[in-house]
């Protein structure tokens, strides 16, 4: 039987069921006409008759009512695997894959993921932690994370988070043997503990800004490192002075551990975005995660 005989089959088993040409044509959306005349084709290809037709009614012949019983129940299980399909393709379910720095997994998108996770254990999450400016799309990932003034153009950006700054902070040992910077000139001089940056290779120069007036200072050290928590360590140890986001130090802020200098020069960055290809329709397990990270103020 040839690929193309399917079709026949399932009007075949329409007409049997309804008993009606007509019933069966609206059903299938197909002339009446058109309906009578392929089933008589089924029929010569087949070499038996499968119905009788009379001007009032139509009834399966004794071999086409055998063909229906045989057929029936195979369709209804194929349509039923059809319908599971479907259902598989609106469940959240499978990877999503995304890219991001250590702060904004840390401070933004695990404690959003953490709790919604539970409810969809068929959904896989991988986190790709660095401070890189990855190519989502040549990386094959499904999004990536940045701050909002970094975002290409051609990418739909979803914000998931506040604004935040960084500050400079060191111990309060470090200073006892150094002067405090007033202004980020300063820093020049100072033991800085550096970061640097994955996609370029580059040392992080420190953005300042202050009245409109904006600085970007190359600062110098003994260490360097590439993600922010060392960094923290590092400060905390008295090796220096480093650039770190606010929300990572202010507990040690606040319990005098850590010394905030450069205060009024530090503004604030436009909040995390999660973003990803605008061409791109969304998965059900992509769109279970951009709600889930979506930022409501």
């Amino acid at each position: 039987m040839q690929r193309g005989d399917m079709k026949d089959l399932l009007w075949f088993l329409a007409v049997a069921r309804e008993r009606s040409f007509t019933r069966a044509a609206a059903e299938l959306g197909t002339s009446q006409s058109t309906l009578s005349h392929t089933i008589k084709q089924l029929e010569a290809r087949l070499g038996v008759r499968l119905l009788t037709r009379t001007t009032r009614s139509v009834a399966p012949t004794e071999a086409g009512e055998r063909l229906y019983q045989s057929l029936a129940p195979r369709f209804e299980e194929i349509e039923a695997d059809l319908a599971g399909l479907v259902a598989f393709r609106d469940k959240p379910a499978g990877t999503v894959r995304i890219t991001l720095s250590d702060h904004a997994l840390q401070t933004t998108v695990w404690p959003k993921l953490e709790p919604m996770l539970c409810d969809y254990p068929d959904l896989r999450v991988e986190l790709y932690s660095d401070n890189g400016m990855r190519n989502i799309v040549e990386e094959r990932f499904d999004a990536g994370v940045r701050l909002g003034e970094s975002v290409d153009r051609d990418m739909i950006a979803v914000r998931i988070g506040p604004d935040w700054r960084l500050v400079a902070i060191a111990s309060p040992e470090y200073f006892s043997r150094r002067p405090v910077p007033r202004i980020p000139q300063d820093l020049v001089g100072h033991d800085c503990i550096g970061l640097r940056q994955a996609t370029f290779g580059g040392l992080y120069a420190w953005e300042f800004e202050k009245k409109g007036r904006e600085l970007r200072v190359r600062v110098d050290g003994q260490l360097t490192f590439n993600s922010t928590l060392p960094m923290i360590d590092a400060a905390l140890s008295g090796y220096g002075i480093a650039y770190v986001p606010e929300n990572l130090v202010s507990r040690h802020i606040a319990d005098g551990r850590l010394t905030l200098v450069l205060d009024d020069w530090s503004l604030p960055f436009p909040g995390y975005h999660l973003y990803y290809p605008s061409r791109r329709q969304l998965s059900p397990a992509m769109a279970v995660v951009v709600e889930a990270l979506r930022h409501r103020s």
